[in-house]
């Protein structure tokens, strides 16, 4: 898959196809494209782990390594708990290091962040630091996570992808989200609603971004 060219974000997600229950980034080295509501802080369910795992293995000690493994790979809550107790500071820190606007809070559960900031960051891995035991984790991501939900869905079906990170909500409204990257990119979901609405929501934000963003031929 190769996306070039792409345009600032900033398209209303009514005019490009994917239902406004949808915030949905994709990043390249070359440029972006994303819905209107991309840069909207929502809930950030389990991707803020993404966010904790990067502090605890660039910052922390070699001890933390198995728990944020378990964080990433199994979207452990216990470990992320582990992780955060020890760490409070920590998704501030990886906010500003990267320039995460949309990005705040400091329990890992209650973070909000933005499918922007969400695809910002794991780009910035993947372009800096692509030797990250945390683009590792979501490439070898456990098929069940940690509660027994199936990690197969969202981002992870569009073509190309090597690694994935998963979120849902376990109470309250339903909310998922995904994120994943594969080479030269990275796409970032997050919905109101189920993983199949979700799925069929990402694959209308890749047409939407594929009909504006790749070049002929």
């Amino acid at each position: 898959m190769c996306f070039t060219g792409a345009p600032a974000a900033g398209a209303d997600p009514a005019a490009d196809g994917v239902p406004a229950r949808t915030a949905f980034a994709l990043r390249t080295p070359l440029g972006g494209w994303g819905t209107g509501n991309e840069t909207q802080p929502r809930t950030a369910l389990s991707l803020a782990k993404l966010y904790l795992a990067d502090y605890a293995v660039r910052h922390g000690v070699p001890a933390d390594l198995a728990a944020a493994e378990r964080a990433i790979r199994f979207s452990d809550d216990a470990a992320a708990d582990t992780l955060g107790a020890r760490y409070p500071q920590a998704i501030g820190a990886i906010a500003a290091e990267y320039g995460l606007a949309r990005t705040a809070g400091e329990y890992w559960g209650t973070v909000t962040t933005s499918t922007a900031d969400v695809a910002t960051f794991l780009l910035a891995k993947q372009t800096t630091d692509p030797n990250s035991p945390l683009l590792l984790w979501m490439a070898t991501a456990a098929p069940t996570a940690a509660d027994g939900t199936a990690q197969n869905w969202g981002t992870a079906d569009v073509p190309g992808v090597i690694g994935s990170k998963w979120a849902w909500s376990d109470t309250g409204t339903p909310e998922v989200a995904s994120a994943s990257f594969g080479p030269g990119f990275v796409v970032v979901a997050h919905t109101t609603g189920g993983t199949g609405e979700h799925t069929a929501d990402v694959f209308a934000g890749i047409a939407a971004a594929v009909a504006d963003t790749v070049l002929p031929g």
